[in-house]
């Protein structure tokens, strides 16, 4: 059993998981305030060659601006707040998994113009193609969760 599935098998921390309903819900308020779970905007600022809108640029700036001190201070620690070690990526080679899936990715969010943060946090304005999205997104993570159980 690897690192991510047994944590999903211990016990529920609850003060834990508070603290991580209220960072996604941070989250979200700050993806729908900046424009994220629009779709228009979000294709709008990938459509460099059109009618470009640089505004998400801002967006993702302010964002690192916040996130790169913060990871800074946070793995000086010698722990997180709530668990016993830090859940770090151990894997550092690129290889086609990582590319495939990636593309995959780049592919989803320039179609639909949606990626599963904003998707996700989008879920509230009942819109259609969000929730379509959305079933899609959760049918994807399904098929490739049992394909790769069938592996082990």
């Amino acid at each position: 059993m690897d690192d991510t599935s047994s944590v999903l098998h211990e016990k529920v921390n609850t003060k834990a998981l508070v603290w991580v309903f209220l960072s996604g819900l941070l989250f979200g308020l700050g993806l729908t305030i900046s424009g994220m779970i629009n779709p228009a905007k979000v294709i709008g600022f990938l459509d460099i060659t059109g009618n470009w809108d640089p505004s998400l640029a801002l967006v993702m700036a302010s964002g690192l601006a916040v996130t790169v001190p913060g990871f800074h201070f946070i793995l000086k620690q010698k722990r997180p707040l709530f668990e016993a070690r830090f859940f770090l990526p151990g894997k550092a080679d690129i290889d086609l998994q990582l590319v495939s899936g990636a593309v995959l990715f780049g592919i989803g969010w320039g179609l639909a113009g949606l990626c599963p943060g904003p998707a996700l946090a989008g879920i509230t304005s009942l819109d259609s193609s969000v929730l379509s999205f959305v079933a899609a997104m959760l049918a994807g993570m399904l098929l490739h969760y049992f394909l790769l159980e069938s592996r082990d």
